[in-house]
């Protein structure tokens, strides 16, 4: 056996001794997520581990794992199809390589303007939970819940009001068919740049704008290097909880039924702590730039914006086929906001 090997085979031997450590105290799961301590995610895992540990006595241990600490978040996905990951967190964004029809969540105005209707149709909606999550399965994943972190809100240089106040803006984006094509549609010239660089693309005017939750928007400090934040109600931030398939499965009777418990506790509970995150975080970027302006926009100038972003979905059925159709349709149907 070479060197290499031997350390390796050393380091398996001590991970599984380790394991088994743990294991004579209490069962452990795993729980990733794509956020910093403190942020909308980590809020929830925290409350998840709280439930679980209370509601098991201790049986259960659950360790949380936070942005980065298991690489990224398509890592942290793939970590849970395999099984080395109990549950995780993903933006329906980064689970399009694994669902492509998720990606109907990055259609513009799709959710309510009512949070209590997103409440009832992200945690109970049949074409989720009865038809998607037959996708999941087939990827190793279960699905466990989604729910909104907050609206995605415009960081600008300049007031943007209108879909022709657009014209020019500079307009960092992910790299998507479907969000490029999004804010070309909103009048926008979007750019599609790294994450790493957004800070110092608003700073040196490589980029005019970004949108993001106004949490992250704190937390990332973007406020720092813009002038407007602008609330046009085209989307949440919404994320997804997967559980690993064969662990879900391989669960007794009574701990599935205690995590559609937490399940149920969580649903009402994100809810309210996403509100008082955001509006936590509002206050101290207006306390650190008090100069920062907000613009909220009418429900006749969001209709103007609809509008320019009606063929979106249509975009998205011809990308990725399959039952995009359908799965859109009674989506919007269920949330309200058929076209």
């Amino acid at each position: 056996m070479s060197l290499n090997k031997l350390f390796k085979a050393t380091l398996s031997a001590a991970a599984i001794f380790a394991v088994a450590g743990t294991a004579a105290h209490a069962e452990e799961w795993k729980f990733a997520h794509e956020e910093s301590p403190g942020d909308v995610q980590d809020l929830y895992a925290q409350e998840f581990k709280r439930l679980v540990e209370e509601k098991t006595n201790g049986e259960v241990e659950v360790t949380i794992y936070t942005y980065g600490q298991l690489g990224t978040e398509n890592d942290i996905t793939e970590l849970t199809a395999a099984g080395a990951v109990q549950f995780s967190n993903a933006s329906p964004g980064h689970l399009g390589t694994f669902v492509p029809e998720i990606q109907v969540f990055g259609v513009p105005y799709l959710l309510s303007q009512d949070n209590a209707v997103n409440k009832e149709v992200l945690s109970s909606s049949p074409t989720i939970y009865d038809g998607m999550a037959k996708d999941f399965e087939s990827k190793g994943l279960k699905l466990y819940t989604m729910y909104p972190e907050g609206e995605m809100v415009w960081t600008t240089k300049k007031p943007v009001t209108q879909p022709s106040e657009f014209d020019g803006v500079k307009f960092r984006v992910m790299t998507s068919p479907i969000l490029i094509e999004s804010y070309e549609a909103f009048g926008a010239d979007p750019v599609a740049l790294p994450w790493g660089e957004v800070y110092s693309g608003l700073q040196t005017s490589v980029i005019d704008a970004q949108v993001n939750p106004i949490f992250f928007i704190e937390s990332a400090k973007f406020y720092e290097v813009t002038d407007y934040l602008i609330y046009a109600g085209q989307q949440q931030y919404t994320t997804t909880i997967v559980s690993n398939a064969g662990f879900y499965d391989g669960l007794s009777d009574d701990r599935k039924k205690l995590l559609a418990d937490v399940k149920a506790e969580l649903d009402g509970f994100i809810y309210e702590a996403q509100e008082k995150a955001n509006s936590a975080a509002l206050a101290r970027i207006q306390e650190a730039k008090p100069d920062i302006k907000v613009i909220r926009l009418s429900d006749e100038q969001r209709a103007a914006f609809k509008k320019a972003s009606a063929g979106i979905g249509d975009s998205l059925i011809k990308e990725v086929g399959g039952d995009t159709a359908e799965v859109l349709k009674a989506l919007r149907k269920e949330f309200g906001t058929s076209m």
